[in-house]
């Protein structure tokens, strides 16, 4: 087969944008497309590959001949692109670079759409553009209304190890070649009714899936990537990934995807050494082995812009969830030895073209997609991570709360008598609330590498342990900010994540305290969504009211989440002591008949049963610096959350409310 000159043709203007690291669609015309030529239909293969003496594309069409099919190069950009008649859906490739130092290399496509099933490693032609979506109304809704005023509730998935057939392949095992490539694995398409149904069922807002990118290594979960622009093929095809994200907006969940531009593993047929020397690479990272981009380059950065709106584009995603950002913002990430350390020119640690390149990505998704949510993984105190650049921020929507979840989770692994000594763990993340928009997770990196599962943290004996999960749970969903939590977490799984089994779901139909605490989690997801003081000001400071900060001698905490109308107003008072209170008193902040609508110590969830069934009317006492108390029940260790359901009436005779025994 000759070569022949392609209709998709790179032009001069391509070019030059590329460069300047600004063709924001540079996928419509490189990697491999359908295309027809002299009454020829084929593909048009398209890869920039400067300073290297030929490239040809090989694949199964052409017997993987080197010479059969050499690609024509553009001097000025470095981009080789050609023609190639008699080439079909499905058909394997590659591109073969004969470099100037005399190597000859076989690389993957960086465009490639789709990939063979690892450990194969060859590209797959296959053609995406006439997926027929069936999402309009949820696309419609996600347009009309800001995110930050909705709710915004994550259930972090890892689709290769939610859940697993029961069939003959071991855990790490792949199908042969020809099979149906699940393995143990589910399928895209049984993703789309199993997890699907399931989130909707348990009342999560979205999934956040971690990379779904192509990637070598199972024991990477995805975040050293090889195919940035091809769902893995281990679950099936782009289309069948396509159905299961029109599934998810069909069922009214999000989707959010983690991207990682924070660098690319090493492995010889990915980005690593593209044309014989560093190409997109700028050194190698000092903790992972990874390469980090250079992102001072143009062509790197239209590369991975063009990657993030691919996805938004194509797959119609609602959020992307940056990876690794705060090793792409230091220069000196990783780097403890001082002799080695860099700085800018201004004397400080921030990595300038990194800074730049982030700007850049957010700033563009804001002009393409401005209804699509920017998440940044940030776990130090960079200072304006969700605000425009135009001000000197980073340009995210929000930004991971490690600090709560730091304090959070070494508070509950304190054992009781210490917990008054630490209650600043508990209220120090009110501090900085609103600096920014704030996502709480309690996410997969917590539950692996033996820092232990959640509830193997809790102290105390079995049933306290139950009752910390749900009480960590009502804290978490309660405090302002979105929340996220990794799969397992729901039914308080014992052992630490592994990805390369299911989760243990068997907990949860076997054992009693596994199916409650799983029932609790879905009636205190429900709640979220129910009570629109939990989510319309999240991210405001006039959201939340302290009603008792410091009663560190009780390990208590109450205080108020303010909704838009001051009807919605619910008050939630924790307790992290074991011990509980038949009568206690506790400001509240409107005269009324006061209801608790909800309880973590419910019997139906695992608890005693100490909670208010009975309506509480407030006293003209004044308490906790409110003008108006009420008299309740307060559960060991656990929470409630009361509404106030009648205003203005003050009794003469009170009584305090009991609850089960």
């Amino acid at each position: 087969m000759g070569i022949s000159f392609p209709s998709r043709v790179v032009t001069d203007t391509d070019a030059f944008l590329m460069k300047k690291g600004e063709w924001y669609q540079s996928y419509e015309k490189m990697g491999a497309h359908h295309d027809t030529c002299d009454g020829k239909e084929g593909y048009t293969f398209t890869v920039w590959v400067p300073d290297v003496v030929s490239v040809s594309v090989v694949g199964s069409f052409n017997n993987w001949e080197i010479t059969s099919n050499v690609l024509a190069l553009d001097a000025n950009s470095g981009i080789w692109s050609g023609f190639v008649a008699g080439v079909s859906q499905g058909d394997l490739y590659k591109y073969y670079i004969q470099t100037k130092g005399g190597k000859g290399m076989y690389k993957a496509d960086p465009y490639a759409v789709w990939s063979e099933c690892p450990p194969q490693t060859a590209s797959r032609i296959f053609d995406i553009e006439d997926y027929a979506w069936e999402d309009t109304a949820w696309m419609q809704q996600r347009a009309r209304q800001a995110h930050t005023k909705r709710p915004l509730n994550i259930y972090e998935v890892h689709l290769g190890s939610w859940k697993r057939h029961h069939d003959e392949y071991s855990a790490n095992s792949l199908p042969a070649e020809g099979e149906k490539p699940t393995g143990s694995y589910l399928t895209y398409d049984e993703l789309s009714d199993e997890l699907v149904t399931y989130v909707k069922e348990m009342g999560y807002t979205h999934l956040e899936l971690m990379p779904v990118m192509e990637h070598p290594f199972d024991g990477s979960w995805g975040y050293q990537i090889t195919g940035y622009y091809a769902p893995t093929a281990r679950y099936g095809n782009p289309k069948q990934f396509m159905h299961f994200i029109d599934s998810c907006h069909k069922a009214g969940i999000g989707v959010i995807l983690d991207w990682v531009p924070g660098g690319f593993c090493r492995d010889e047929h990915g980005l690593a050494s593209f044309n014989g020397s560093m190409l997109y690479e700028k050194e190698e990272h000092p903790s992972w082995g990874t390469y980090t981009f250079d992102f001072a380059r143009g062509e790197v950065r239209s590369f991975l812009i063009s990657n993030v709106l691919y996805w938004l584009s194509y797959y119609h995603i609602d959020g992307i969830r940056m990876d690794g950002v705060s090793s792409m913002l230091y220069l000196n990430f990783g780097v403890d030895d001082e002799k080695l350390k860099k700085y800018n020119q201004y004397g400080d640690e921030g990595d300038l073209d990194a800074i730049e390149f982030i700007r850049q990505t957010n700033s563009v998704v804001s002009i393409y997609f401005s209804d699509v949510m920017m998440i940044a993984e940030e776990s130090t105190s960079w200072p304006l991570v969700t605000y425009p650049p135009s001000v000197g921020g980073l340009g995210f929507h929000y930004k991971w709360d490690m600090g709560w979840m730091n304090d959070t989770l070494h508070y509950m692994q304190t054992d009781f008598p210490y917990r008054p000594d630490n209650h600043k763990l508990l209220t120090f993340s009110l501090m900085y609330a609103f600096n920014e928009n704030f996502v709480l997770p309690l996410s997969h990196d917590e539950v692996v590498h033996g820092k232990c599962s959640l509830i193997t943290r809790m102290p105390g004996d079995y049933w306290r342990q139950f009752a910390g999960m749900r009480l960590l749970a009502l804290y978490q969903m309660t405090h302002p900010g979105a929340k996220l939590n990794f799969m397992g977490n729901e039914i308080a799984q014992w052992i630490e994540w592994r990805y390369y089994e299911s989760i243990e779901w068997f907990l949860d139909e076997t054992y009693e305290a596994h199916h409650k605490q799983h029932k609790f989690i879905r009636e205190l997801n429900l709640l979220y969504q129910r009570e629109p003081a939990l989510w319309q000001k999240a991210y405001e400071d006039d959201g939340f009211t302290w009603i008792d900060a410091d009663n560190n001698e009780q390990a208590l905490i109450s205080y108020i989440r303010h909704g838009d109308d001051v009807a919605d107003d619910i008050v939630i008072v924790l307790n992290f002591s074991p011990s509980c209170y038949d009568e206690f008193r506790i400001g509240v902040p409107e005269f009324g008949i006061w209801r608790e609508i909800f309880n973590s110590d419910n019997s139906r969830f695992g608890g005693s049963g100490f909670i208010n069934t009975a309506d509480v009317p407030s006293e003209d006492v004044a308490w906790n610096g409110c003008d108006q108390s009420v008299v309740m029940r307060i559960p060991p260790l656990g929470g409630m959350v009361l509404s106030c359901v009648e205003k203005n009436v003050r009794p003469k005779n009170i009584q305090s409310a009991k609850g089960e025994k």
